[in-house]
C-alpha cells in the first residue's frame, strides 16, 4: 500500500534533526576553496610561505605567482591527499631535502618559472607516485646524485630552460617508468658515457638548443627504448660513421646546426629510422645511406644548399629506389635553383663539363649589360653580406681592424647565437647594431679600445647571456648601461681602468652569477657594493687588482649564493666578514699582505669551520711571514680566541699553501671557445678522433682554470 508523503516526511525529520551539523571545510582567508572539486587556488596573493589553514582533504592545491622563497621540510605534510601542486613564479630559490614529504598521492608537480638552482639528492623524497615533473626555466645548474631515485612512477622529467653544462653518470639514476626527458634549451656541451644509465623505459629524449658538439654515441647506445630523439640547434658540424646506434629509434632530429658533412653510413646502425630531419644545415653534397635503415621514408633536406648537379644523382636515384621521400629543394646551379628535389629527374642532375664551362665564361664577357632599372641602387650598395646565411650560429670576425658596425651590418642572420669581435680596434661599445639578431646570446669584445659603456648599450640584445669585455680600456660605466640586461648571466670586465665597482649599473643586471673585476685599478670596496646581486652571483673575481681595503659589509647581501670567490695578488691586510658565505666553495687569498693580528681573528675564526681550502698565509708581523693563517698559534691569545684548537707544529721552512678547489664548469667562457675551434679543425679525422678531442674540450671546460 502507498503512503502518504506526509507520512514520510514526518518520519525523516526527527532522524535529521537527530544528526550533528558538518564542520566548516578550512580554506585560508586568501584563497578561494572549491568543497565539491576539493581543490584550493592562491594565484597571485603575495603569500611568503605555503598557507598552514588548507584544508586536509584538498586534493588540487594552486600557489601560483606568489613570493615562497623557499620550501622548508615538510611544507605540506597538512595535505597528504594532494595529487596536483602548482607552484610556478614563486620565487622559490631553494626546495630543502624532505620538502614533499607525506605527499604520497601527487601526480602532477610544477616548479616552472622559479629560481632553482640545485637539485638535492632529497628534493623529491616522498613523491613516490608522482608521475610528471615540471621543473622548466629555473636556473638549474648542478643534480645532485640521488635527486630523482624517489621517483619510480615518474612518466615525464622536463628541466628545459636551465643552465645546465654537464650531464655525470647516474643522474637520473631511480627513473623506472620514464618515458619523456626534455633538456632542451640548456647549456649542455658534455654528456657523461652513463648519463642516461638505467633510464630502461625512456622512449622520448630532447636535447635541442645545446651546444653538444659532436654526437654523444657512447651515451646513446645506454638508451635501448627510444624511438625520438631531438639535437635541433647544437653546434655539430660533423656526423661520422655508425654515429647513430640505436637500435628503436624512429625520428631523428638533427636540424638547424652546423653539419656540412654526413658519412653514408651515419645511421646504418638505427635500422628502424623512419624519419631523418637534416635540414638548415650547411651540407651541399649528400651521398645514398648504406643498408641499414630500410625503414627510411622522409629525409628533410630543406634549407641546405644542395648542389642538383652529377653529385645529387646517386642520391636521388636511391631515394627513388627504396621510396624515401627527401624534401627540400635545389639551392643550385641557377637553371634548377628553387626546383623541388623530389621532383628533380636523375637524367636532369649533370655536371658541366670544362668546355661548357669556358664557353659560358665568354658568353658572360660579351653579353651587354642588364638595363638598370629605376631606384634600384647599384651593388654593391645595395648587397648584404651575410645573404643566404639564415641558419648561421657562430660568427668569427676576430683579428680584424674593424672600428665600426654598420645597423644592418648583421642583417639576414636572425640565427645568430655567438658573436666574436675580440681584437678588433673598436674604441666605443657597437651599441643599436643588434636588433637584427634576436637569437644573440654570447658577445665577444675581447681586446679592443673601449673606453666607456653608455646608457642602452643592450639594445636589441635583451636577451643577451653573456658578455666579454677583458682588456678594453673602461674607465667607466653609466648607471644605465646595462638597462634591460635582465637575462645577462656573465660579464667579463678584467683588464680595464675601472676605479670603483660600478654598483648602480649592477642593480639593473639582477639575474648576474658571473663577475669579474681582476686586473682593474680599484684600491677600495665599499659597503654593499654587490647588494643589488645578492640573488643570483655565484662567482666573484676581485684579483690582481691592488685592491687595499674592503670595508666589513663589502659582501653584504651576497650570504648562501655565492660560491667561488677570488683575492689573490691584492694588497690586502685584513679581508671582510666571510662567515655570511656559507655556501662557499673556493676561495683564494694568496698574495696578499694579511696582519696576521687580532683583527685578522674573525677570518681564523672562519677558516676553522668551514671545510674548504683557503689559500692565506701571513705577510706580517715578520716573523710569521709565509706561515699559514691556520697555523697562527697567536690568534688564541685574541679576545675570543681561546676556543681555537692549537695549531700544528710548523718546520722551519714555510707551508707551501694547497691549490684551490677549481670552479665548477661554466658555460659560454672564452676559454671553452678556444676548445671548440680546435675541434673543428679535426672534422676530417677518424670518429674516435673527433669525439676524443671534442670529450676532451669539454672536460676542459669542466676543469676551467682561475683567471
Amino acid at each position: 500500500m502507498d503512503l502518504p508523503v506526509t507520512f514520510w516526511i514526518l518520519l525523516i525529520s526527527p532522524l535529521v534533526l537527530c544528526v550533528p551539523a558538518v564542520q566548516a571545510a578550512k580554506c585560508p582567508q586568501e584563497c578561494f576553496c572549491d568543497q565539491i572539486q576539493l581543490t584550493v587556488t592562491c594565484v597571485n596573493k603575495n603569500l611568503t610561505q605555503v598557507p598552514p589553514a588548507v584544508d586536509e582533504i584538498t586534493v588540487k592545491l594552486d600557489l601560483r605567482g606568489n613570493d615562497i622563497q623557499e620550501l622548508p621540510t615538510g611544507a605540506f605534510m597538512h595535505t597528504p591527499y594532494l595529487t596536483h601542486l602548482s607552484l610556478q613564479r614563486c620565487n622559490i630559490h631553494k626546495v630543502k631535502e624532505g620538502a614533499f614529504r607525506g605527499l604520497g598521492r601527487l601526480v602532477f608537480l610544477n616548479l616552472a618559472n622559479n629560481n632553482i638552482d640545485i637539485l638535492y639528492q632529497e628534493s623529491f623524497d616522498g613523491l613516490s607516485s608522482l608521475k610528471q615533473l615540471i621543473i622548466d626555466r629555473n636556473r638549474v645548474e648542478e643534480i645532485q646524485p640521488g635527486a630523482f631515485s624517489q621517483l619510480g612512477f615518474l612518466n615525464l622529467l622536463s628541466l628545459s630552460h636551465n643552465q645546465l653544462v654537464y650531464i655525470p653518470n647516474m643522474a637520473f639514476q631511480g627513473l623506472q617508468n620514464i618515458k619523456w626527458l626534455r633538456l632542451s634549451y640548456n647549456f649542455l656541451n658534455y654528456l657523461d658515457t652513463e648519463a642516461f644509465a638505467g633510464l630502461f623505459t625512456l622512449t622520448r629524449l630532447s636535447l635541442d638548443h645545446n651546444e653538444l658538439q659532436f654526437f654523444p654515441t657512447e651515451t646513446m647506445t645506454r638508451l635501448p627504448e627510444v624511438t625520438r630523439l631531438d639535437l635541433s640547434y647544437n653546434p655539430m658540424t660533423y656526423l661520422g660513421e655508425e654515429a647513430v646506434s640505436m637500435p628503436k629509434l624512429t625520428h631523428l632530429f638533427l636540424d638547424h646546426m652546423s653539419l656540412q658533412d654526413l658519412v653514408n653510413t651515419a645511421v646504418s646502425k638505427s635500422p628502424n629510422l623512419i624519419h631523418l630531419d637534416i635540414s638548415n644545415n650547411q651540407l651541399r653534397v649528400i651521398q645514398p645511406f648504406a643498408e641499414g635503415s630500410p625503414k627510411l621514408s622522409r629525409l628533410n633536406l630543406a634549407g641546405n644548399p644542395i648542389l642538383c648537379n652529377c653529385y645529387l644523382r646517386p642520391l636521388r636515384e636511391w631515394a627513388i629506389y627504396i621510396k624515401v621521400k627527401l624534401m627540400g629543394t635545389c639551392g643550385g646551379p641557377s637553371h634548377l635553383s628553387g626546383e623541388s628535389l623530389d621532383a628533380v629527374h636523375p637524367s636532369e642532375l649533370r655536371c658541366q663539363s670544362q668546355e661548357d664551362i669556358i664557353k659560358e665564361e665568354e658568353a658572360a664577357r660579351i653579353m651587354p649589360r642588364p638595363t638598370e632599372e629605376p631606384n634600384k641602387v647599384k651593388c654593391p650598395a645595395n648587397c648584404v653580406s651575410f645573404s643566404g646565411m639564415k641558419g648561421l650560429i657562430y660568427l668569427y670576425l676576430s683579428e680584424n681592424e674593424l672600428t665600426s658596425l654598420s645597423p644592418d651590418a648583421f642583417k639576414g642572420l636572425p640565427k645568430l647565437t655567438y658573436l666574436h669581435l675580440e681584437k678588433n680596434r673598436f674604441t666605443s661599445f657597437p651599441k643599436g647594431v643588434f636588433k637584427l639578431v634576436p637569437s644573440l646570446l654570447a658577445l665577444h669584445l675581447e681586446n679592443n679600445s673601449i673606453t666607456k659603456l653608455e646608457p642602452g648599450i643592450m639594445t636589441g640584445a635583451e636577451g643577451l647571456r653573456a658578455l666579454y669585455l677583458t682588456g678594453n680600456a673602461i674607465v667607466h660605466v653609466s648607471p644605465r648601461a646595462l638597462y634591460q640586461a635582465n637575462d645577462l648571466d656573465m660579464l667579463h670586465l678584467g683588464g680595464n681602468k675601472l676605479k670603483e665597482v660600478p654598483t648602480e649599473a649592477l642593480s639593473k643586471a639582477g639575474n648576474l652569477r658571473d663577475l669579474r673585476l681582476s686586473g682593474n685599478s680599484i684600491r677600495w670596496i665599499g659597503s654593499n657594493a654587490f647588494k643589488p646581486l645578492g640573488r643570483s652571483l655565484k662567482e666573484l673575481y676581485l684579483n690582481n687588482m691592488g685592491l687595499e681595503k674592503m670595508s666589513q659589509s663589502a659582501l653584504a647581501g651576497l650570504g648562501p649564493g655565492l660560491r667561488s670567490l677570488f683575492l689573490e695578488g691584492n694588497q690586502l691586510e685584513e679581508v671582510p666578514d666571510f662567515h655570511p658565505l656559507t655556501a662557499l666553495e673556493v676561495i683564494n687569498l694568496a698574495d696578499n699582505p694579511l696582519m696576521c693580528d687580532c683583527p685578522l681573528l674573525p677570518l681564523r675564526m672562519w677558516i676553522e669551520k668551514v671545510n674548504l681550502k683557503v689559500r692565506a698565509t701571513c705577510a706580517n708581523p715578520p716573523e710569521l711571514r709565509g706561515r699559514r693563517v691556520k697555523d697562527v698559534h697567536g690568534f688564541k691569545a685574541c679576545p675570543g680566541g681561546e676556543s681555537l684548537p692549537s695549531a700544528p707544529a710548523v718546520t722551519s721552512k714555510s707551508a707551501k699553501a694547497p691549490k684551490a678547489t677549481k670552479p665548477k664548469p661554466m658555460h659560454l667562457s672564452g676559454h671553452r671557445q678556444v676548445k671548440m675551434l680546435k675541434v673543428k679543425s679535426k672534422i676530417r679525422g677518424s670518429p674516435n678522433t673527433k669525439q676524443g678531442a671534442a670529450k676532451k674540450a669539454a672536460e676542459s671546460t669542466k676543469r676551467r682554470s682561475m683567471p
